[in-house]
């Protein structure tokens, strides 16, 4: 299946090369660019791609409020670019609900994994980064959610979404997560699915950064 996707980036050279790399791939395809937050929401909007590549750091409309946009009106996955790995833009738009997060300086075969991975529906990407992401982040401030982050919360859920919760903290994919649990991958994303109803979040990286403050 071809992942669809919207690059939205203010750097015209940056966007080239980013297109670049994502079209040499068989299994990606570039179907709209934009140099601003506005332009990525309308795009989104316009095209229904199944993921966007955006950039925290753009004119008009910053990539943290697109992102908002786009996640709320369910337009599609988003994948923040950042090249800083522990700023404050990339806490906003974990709140925001990004799917995932890399840094500018990712190599492009791990750019093509990163896009791979939040198309398959697995938020967490580039373990190495976002591990320590969700750890400074957890210890930075709390998530904003409709719930508050009083252990109580955990009370809707199983037994067994609560070890998946904690594998979620622990920064592990869907095929980690049931290879430490005994499970099917697919019985996997099941529970994880049902937590994040349960929890009101909007994303497997907002979940993980729960389980860090709770210490699943």
């Amino acid at each position: 299946m071809t992942i669809r996707v919207v690059v939205a980036e203010d750097q015209s050279a940056v966007r080239a090369g980013l297109v670049l790399i994502l079209r040499s791939a068989p299994d990606i395809e570039v179907v709209g660019e934009a140099g601003d937050g506005e332009q990525a929401v309308r795009l989104a909007r316009e095209l229904r791609p199944d993921l966007v590549l955006m950039d925290v750091s753009m004119p008009r409309l910053d990539g943290v409020s697109a992102t908002a946009q786009v996640v709320a009106e369910g337009l599609a996955d988003v994948l923040v670019l950042t090249t800083f790995d522990l700023d404050e833009y990339v806490f906003g738009a974990l709140r925001a609900g990004a799917a995932g997060f890399l840094l500018k300086n990712t190599d492009a075969r791990d750019l093509l994994e990163a896009v791979r991975t939040v198309a398959r529906g697995e938020g967490l990407i580039a373990p190495a980064v976002t591990r320590r992401l969700i750890a400074e982040f957890a210890g930075a401030a709390p998530v904003r959610r409709a719930s508050t982050t009083d252990p109580a919360v955990l009370d809707a859920l199983t037994r067994r979404e609560r070890e998946v919760l904690g594998c979620l903290g622990a920064g592990l994919s869907n095929a980690e997560i049931a290879v430490r649990l005994s499970m099917a991958e697919a019985t996997v994303k099941t529970h994880v699915s049902r937590l994040l109803g349960k929890l009101e979040l909007r994303s497997r990286v907002q979940a993980a950064v729960l389980a860090q403050e709770l210490g699943i």
